[in-house]
């Protein structure tokens, strides 16, 4: 049959309006249905009229004929173009070692050291002789799980063996002042800001291609400096920014929660007698710094508050709750947004708020607060403050100079005039600082004081070369008998203080401390005696005379 050229014209102008919308598996379908439904011939008028192959033409009508079942898919199974990694069955385990030089490959991998961009992996790839794309890298990272990744902050180093403990204590004092009435805030310093036309960080809606230009360097030198201090009031869900301009030191931080308590704090709690602080470790406001304690007693004073403070354990910073109530929100607040001035980051922090209600004030701070102030140990020592029985350096109370000590913490007479604060044998054998009753360490002492002298009698021997030349006693007397050894070893290991406080103690070396915990602790070992670490904490000997000064002690070791 010839090929009239009317139906050719319309079948493929059919064909022109249809083919385009269709699959391959579609449009090979579709054209063998015309061509099998124009009889003999009809392969050849389809093919010319759509543009194909006859072959294709022909496979369509036999999928036709076939009877199959639709496949619900464009190609067979199997059909298309073969992945990069089942044509090169080296390129996915040379892909991973590079990516994982250290588990799957060579530790020497020339990108150990350097980004991995898809890129550069597949530069090197390529140079090893696996032919791959950028693209096709980064889709085989995808199937084997990997993703674009930045560092995760989740390392916080060495934890304190205290550090659940404290938390507790901290919770507990948050309590008793909220349930009383009295206020609790979280305190900090916020990073410095530079003023002026300075990059910050963030993004921020405007106009497309209209940035907010800003100096290309920062000149930390040159720009004028904001150190915004916080006071986040936990129970109100407000909080207070004190903006300074000079130093973050300690009469900086005082200065800022004494302004708050002034505006903000007297007012909110008329009848609060009591303040709990809660703060970081370390900084202008840290449990070490001799200024926030001394400068905290005057404010104790001014306002006749008893200042609790309650130090998060190192390491923790981040889980004082200023950062995620208040800072959190301020820097969100202001990202992608030069400070230019500091009525521009005063108003701006003051316009934070958040889903829970949050407020804030800000005010400036333009007093100057001198750096290298040193505070003498003597005005250490006066201070009225109070060191509670759990980690007394961490945990403290400030009274008003005035305010005797409360009756449920009843103190001795105070030490004698000069500053000496000696304590006799018998106190340092107390049950609450030796973590055993009396009668137990008299035991102790009384199973080790044989092997001990034995020891000592042993090394003498070693040291000399031979038996001794002089009589038993004679000669230079120790500085710590037998006795006080065993009692400075059984202190030093419940962690009470320091060396340099034993060696005060006793009246001798840390040298010597050393060397009898050297010696008693081998003895300790060998009678299974095992002394727990207490809770206590002490740096004077002042600390420990108020810390047996309270009523029906209790013995409190470590769990």
């Amino acid at each position: 049959m010839g090929r009239p050229e009317g139906i050719e014209a319309v079948l493929a102008a059919k064909f022109q309006a249809l083919l385009p919308h269709l699959d391959e598996r579609q449009r090979r379908l579709a054209i063998g249905a015309e061509a099998r439904s124009l009889g003999h011939g009809g392969i050849r008028l389809v093919a010319a009229a759509a543009g194909a192959r006859e072959g294709t033409v022909s496979r369509g009508v036999a999928e036709l004929e076939s009877g199959q079942a639709p496949l619900r898919r464009v190609r067979r199974p199997g059909g298309g173009r073969k992945k990069a990694s089942e044509l090169d069955p080296g390129l996915l385990p040379a892909l991973l070692a590079l990516v994982e030089p250290d588990e799957r490959g060579d530790p020497m991998s020339p990108l150990r050291w350097t980004t991995k961009s898809t890129r550069k992996l597949a530069a090197e790839l390529t140079r090893q002789g696996h032919r791959v794309s950028a693209d096709t890298v980064a889709g085989l990272l995808r199937e084997k799980g990997f993703s674009l990744q930045a560092n995760a902050k989740t390392i916080e180093g060495a934890q304190h063996p205290d550090r659940d403990a404290q938390f507790r204590h901290l919770n507990e004092q948050a309590r008793d002042h909220r349930d009383a009435g009295d206020p609790v805030i979280s305190v900090d310093t916020k990073k410095k800001e530079l003023i002026g036309d300075y990059k910050n960080a963030g993004h921020e809606w405007r106009p497309a291609q209209q940035p907010v230009k800003v100096n290309t360097h920062d000149f930390p030198s040159q720009a004028q400096k904001a150190i915004p201090y916080g006071i986040y009031d936990t129970a109100a869900n407000t909080g207070w920014v004190n903006i300074g301009t000079d130093h973050d030191t300690a009469a900086f931080a005082v200065a800022s929660n004494r302004r708050w308590w002034q505006a903000r704090g007297r007012h909110d709690y008329p009848q609060a007698r009591r303040l709990l602080i809660t703060a970081d470790a370390g900084g202008s406001n840290g449990y070490r710094t001799r200024g926030w304690k001394t400068h905290l007693a005057d404010l104790a004073g001014e306002t006749g508050l008893e200042i609790t403070v309650c130090h998060l354990p190192p390491g923790t910073s981040k889980w004082n709750k200023i950062e995620h109530r208040l800072f959190s929100h301020i820097t969100m607040n202001w990202r992608g947004r030069p400070l230019t001035s500091h009525e521009v980051m005063l108003r701006t922090i003051a316009a934070t708020t958040s889903r829970t209600g949050l407020t804030v004030h800000a005010e400036l701070d333009s007093g100057e607060y001198p750096t290298g102030i040193q505070i003498s140990d003597g005005a250490i020592a006066a201070l009225p403050i109070t060191r509670h029985r759990f980690h007394g350096d961490w945990n403290y109370t400030l009274r008003p100079a005035d305010q005797q000590p409360r009756p449920d913490r009843p103190q001795r007479d105070r030490p004698p005039a000069g500053g000496s604060h000696s304590l006799m044998p018998d106190e340092l054998q107390h049950p609450e600082l030796t973590g055993m009753t009396r009668q137990h360490f008299s035991d102790v002492v009384n199973t080790l004081i044989s092997g001990l002298e034995e020891h000592r009698e042993q090394a003498r021997h070693a040291a000399r070369g031979g038996p001794r030349r002089v009589a038993r006693g004679t000669g230079r007397k120790p500085s710590l008998t037998p006795a006080d050894q065993i009692l400075v070893t059984i202190l030093y290991l419940r962690k009470h203080s320091l060396q340099e406080l034993l060696g005060q103690l006793f009246d001798t070396t840390a040298m010597t401390i050393s060397r009898a915990v050297k010696d008693v602790r081998p003895l300790l070992d060998a009678h299974g005696i095992h002394i727990p670490a207490s809770t206590a904490r002490f740096r004077t000997p002042a600390d420990i005379t108020r810390y047996l000064a309270s009523d029906n002690p209790k013995i409190k070791a470590a769990c």
